[in-house]
Order: C-alpha cells, then structure tokens, then sequence
C-alpha cells in the first residue's frame, strides 16, 4: 500500500518499485531504464530490499509520457502543418490540386511559380530584376572565395539583395510577391557566368544556363533544364520549406526566410544529392559497367545516390517526366544508359527506383555541367516554392511553429558543476 500524503513540511512520500511501474505502467525493468537515463532518481527501500521513488518525480514523469502518447496520436510521430499549396499521394503530387507533371510539361518554370504564388496563371511572364540590385548582390558575390559553393554565392546574394531594398520588412502580399520577382531573377545573374555562356536574355532557364555550363544552348536541352525548374518548384515540407516555415512564423522577411532555407538545402540527404549522382554517373561512364562502382560504393559503407523516395514507393514523378525529355537530347544518350544501369545493378538486391537526383545528374552530366549544377538548378527552383510557403505562412498566427520539447536529462536539482 502507498504512503499516505506528507504533511506540510513533513517527509516526502516515497514509492516502491513495484507502485512506480503501476503508476507509469510499465515494467518494472523500464522503472530502472529510468533511472539509468537519469529521468528519474531511487533510493534504497529500509532494510536494503529493492528501492523507492520520490512519488512526485513518478507523477511528473508520467505526464510527461501521456503528453508524448497524445501527440504522437495527433500528428503521427510528425509535425502537420496545413497548407494549400501541395499534395503528394499515390506517387503524385500536385500544385494547388493540378498535376505538377502536366503543369511542368505546359508551362515555364516563371508561370509555374506564379501559379503557386496566386492561383492564377500569367501565360509569357517573365522575371527580371533591377540593375542597381542585380550589381550589389554581384559585387557580393563576387567577393566570394573561388572555391565556395553554389549555395554560398546564392545565400550571400539573398543576403546583399535585402540590403539593398528599404521594403524588406513590409510583408503584405503584394509587397513578398515583389520581392519573389525580383530575388530569383537576382540569384540567377549574380551567379558568375561559365567561359562563353553570357545570356542575360530570355526565359530564367536561358539565363541560368550561361552560368552552368559553356556548351551552346539548344531547344532539347534548355526544355529540360526549365522543366526541371518547374518540377523541383515545390515538394510539401521538405526540410529546406519546414525552415522556412519557421523563419516566417517568426515573421523574418522574405529574403530571410529563403536564406534559412539555402542553409538547409546545403545538406548532402537534401540538395548536394544531385552532385553525388552527377560523380556516380561520371564514374560509371568512366568504368563502362555500373557494377564495379555499386560494389564499390557499397563496400566503403556509401548509399547510393539518385536511388529510392520515401515519399514514393515507386519511380519519382519528377525523374520519370525528365528522363522522358533527356530521350529527346542526342547528347544525353550515355548518361541515360548508365543511369539505367546503376537502377538495374542496385535492384538486383534491392528494389529502388530512380529519384530526382539521378535524372538531375543526367542533364548535368551530358550538357556539360559541373557536379554542383544539380545544387543551383534545385536551390533557384525551390527559392519560388519557399515563397509561396512563406507567403502562407505570414497569413496564421505569429510564432505557431513553436514545438514543445520533451525534455529526457537528468532532473533537477543537480549539483552545480
């Protein structure tokens, strides 16, 4: 039987172990987990025979987990965030409840993004930016190290175009949707051009194209470069978005907001993966056969780039509808062969399908791109997807992608180290 309740001042109430498991119901052997993680403290029972617990700390404790259990039935494990602007489902996905795919195949990348910034399509718009912000994000970017990244130059470009525009902090709709068509046409021109690539005419892919690669701009190709902006325009939360999110939520401007989500995209699981696929189809063409190379990756304890989706369980959208367009490239012929040859190696073991960053590495490898190319083509892409996000954001209460957190060290009071 418990203890009945202290006094005032009296002594604290104390459980055996065989209470504390009721009461967090569990076993007795998590009752000692606990205590090894530091979640909870015990002390010998009188006589020496098995140990109690402070019954306030059992309490708290088990709020704790019921806190947990409940928001994990809530949400499944997972933050949800309400949003109109995409929907992924059945190895789809959809802008604004329209078929991305058959979006992406009708329209330009500038439209695209306009119809996930409006609702509404705008046949012919175009994105240009003004000299006086194109010539100080430049400079800035210029000043750059020659070794830094893309997502470096881009990022200190957003950063250099806030600071040249006085409105930044003027985050009504029409005001970001200004910002939005200035910022993106910006990135692409303060990104250094290749030897013999200067475009600073026609469609955003045209003029993005002159700062990928030195190899001359056909129709085949430039189609595949700006569909692929269009199909990478927007993913749901990825973890480059989900920053965004919440550099909105705490209502950071625009330009902010994307630079939070430039630092994200950096990552290699995010979107450095095309550079991986893009070394990987490089050193397949080299070997003539994918198999000495998966072996290899393999055995050096690699996963394998351009492979798998957690979101589809089948081939990606996105790389299916650019693999069909690269058919269409005469010099995307061996990279597409070898990439079919490292899905046909891996699936011998394990059934993986081609993502997005394999058919990335495809344009980038065959149009004479280097390894970062797939890493600029996805950050100015998604720079107008993280705006629609951040648009919607601006719109629900200040500061709701505020988390809780379960804290699981050891409870206080401790000494003072």
């Amino acid at each position: 039987m418990r203890d009945q309740e202290p006094a005032p001042g009296g002594p604290e109430r104390r459980l055996s172990t065989k209470e504390t498991a009721e009461l967090l119901g569990v076993k007795p052997e998590t009752v000692y987990a606990y205590v090894s993680r530091g979640q909870l403290s015990s002390r010998r029972a009188p006589g020496g025979r098995g140990s109690t617990f402070d019954a306030a700390d059992v309490e708290a404790l088990a709020r704790r987990n019921r806190r947990e259990s409940a928001a994990s039935s809530a949400t499944g494990g997972e933050l949800s965030v309400r949003t109109r602007i995409t929907l992924i489902e059945e190895d789809r996905y959809f802008f604004r409840g329209v078929d991305a795919i058959e979006l992406a195949a009708r329209h330009s990348y500038e439209e695209v993004a306009e119809w996930l910034w409006t609702g509404r399509l705008t046949p012919g718009v175009t994105l240009t930016a003004p000299e006086d912000t194109v010539a100080v994000a430049s400079r800035a970017v210029n000043a750059l190290p020659e070794h830094a990244s893309p997502t470096d130059r881009l990022r200190v470009a957003a950063v250099a175009a806030a600071a040249e525009d006085p409105l930044r902090f003027d985050l009504s709709e029409e005001a970001v949707l200004g910002t939005a068509r200035i910022l993106i046409p910006t990135l692409v021109a303060a990104l250094p051009t290749m030897p013999f690539g200067h475009q600073d005419n026609g469609t955003l892919a045209h003029r993005l194209w002159g700062r990928l690669t030195g190899h001359e701009a056909d129709e085949a190709s430039l189609r595949a470069l700006d569909t692929a902006l269009a199909l990478l325009v927007d993913h749901d939360l990825a973890a480059s978005t989900l920053a965004v999110r919440v550099a909105a939520s705490a209502r950071a401007h625009a330009y902010a907001a994307v630079s939070a989500g430039l630092g994200v995209l950096e990552g290699p699981l995010h979107g450095a993966a095309s550079g991986l696929a893009h070394r990987l189809l490089l050193d397949v063409l080299e070997e003539g056969n994918a198999v000495p190379v998966i072996a290899a990756e393999l055995r050096a304890g690699r996963r394998i780039p351009g492979l798998g989706h957690r979101l589809y369980p089948g081939e990606d959208p996105r790389a299916r509808a650019l693999f069909a367009l690269l058919e269409q490239v005469p010099r995307a012929e061996s990279a597409l062969l070898a990439a079919r040859d490292i899905v046909a190696t891996t699936a011998r073991h394990t059934p993986l399908h081609a993502n997005v960053d394999l058919a990335l590495a495809v344009l980038t490898v065959s149009c004479g791109m280097p390894a970062t190319a797939g890493e600029t083509i996805f950050a100015v892409a998604r720079t107008a997807g993280w705006i629609a996000h951040a648009l919607e954001e601006y719109g629900e209460r200040p500061l709701r992608m505020r988390p809780s957190g379960h804290y699981v060290g050891p409870r206080p009071p401790q000494p003072v180290p």
